[in-house]
């Protein structure tokens, strides 16, 4: 089967500058048919509305493949479930699957998280990979030709950072679920692995420089500059670089490897 024949869904890539348009990017250069899907709500400084994701599908059809864009909030079964059906009424097949919808804006001390700020991290990060995994295996074994599946994880899932305590139990658990599903899967010859990346300057990543910098009582240039000093390969990490292991899990190549969580950092995380 050709890249052209195939289908690639993205969750959370409905904004311009982010991890999951650059992501589809890189597939529709390789000749995959994408579709972009964010939450579509009204728009946030986080969070994309149904205009800025139809921007980015009109963006991604300038690399000349098939693009389809739809809403989808991840931490609801009936609309996970509504997102694969429109999939397949379209395309009549789903090939891989990357979830990359997640939440990192909660940035405080743990003793000042509240329990709806915990529930809606969580919700979004990890119950949404796992509601979307789930739907998008069984329309994989179904198909009995395999699949893929690659989840967004995080240097936050190997080790933790101030501030991130929401963030980094769901990236944790988003590599506990890569695991499990990688076993249980296998025999239906779905593949599921998961992308460690460190920090990459999105819209949520300059989110994130602002916080932080402030926080070490530094300008934005001195923390980055701090930043890209630490890691062995010396730069801080582009959306390209993660894009760019996706696509590689994604094909013949990476057709043996599962369960696994691969960093993505310059050499900054080790574990």
């Amino acid at each position: 089967m050709t890249a052209g024949q195939k289908v690639i869904v993205c969750t959370g890539s409905g904004r311009h500058g982010g991890l999951g348009e650059a992501i589809l990017r890189r597939f529709a250069r390789d000749g995959y048919r994408v579709v972009v899907t964010d939450i579509g709500g009204p728009a946030t400084d986080h969070l994309a509305d149904t205009v800025e994701m139809q921007s980015v599908a009109d963006a991604l059809k300038t690399e000349g493949g098939e693009v389809l864009w739809t809403p989808c909030d991840v931490r609801s079964p009936e609309s996970v479930n509504e997102l694969f059906a429109t999939v397949l009424e379209t395309y009549g097949r789903i090939d891989v699957l990357v979830n990359n919808a997640g939440i990192g804006f909660v940035m405080k001390h743990t003793r000042e998280v509240t329990p709806e700020e915990w529930n809606l991290v969580l919700d979004v990060t990890l119950s949404g990979v796992f509601l979307c995994t789930q739907a998008a295996a069984r329309h994989m074994e179904a198909a009995g030709e395999g699949g893929r599946i690659i989840n967004i994880a995080s240097q936050a899932a190997k080790s933790g950072f101030p501030h991130m305590a929401p963030y980094c139990a769901a990236k944790h658990g988003v590599i506990g679920l890569t695991r499990t599903a990688a076993i249980d899967y296998g025999a239906a010859g779905i593949t599921v692995n998961a992308v460690c990346p460190n920090h990459v300057t999105t819209g949520l990543g300059s989110a994130q420089n602002a916080y932080f910098s402030a926080f070490k009582g530094l300008s934005e240039a001195e923390y980055l500059r701090d930043m890209a000093a630490r890691i062995p390969l010396q730069r801080i990490g582009q959306a390209s670089d993660t894009a760019a292991m996706c696509a590689f899990l994604a094909s013949d190549d990476a057709s043996f490897i599962t369960g696994e969580a691969i960093n993505v950092s310059g050499g900054e995380e080790v574990h």
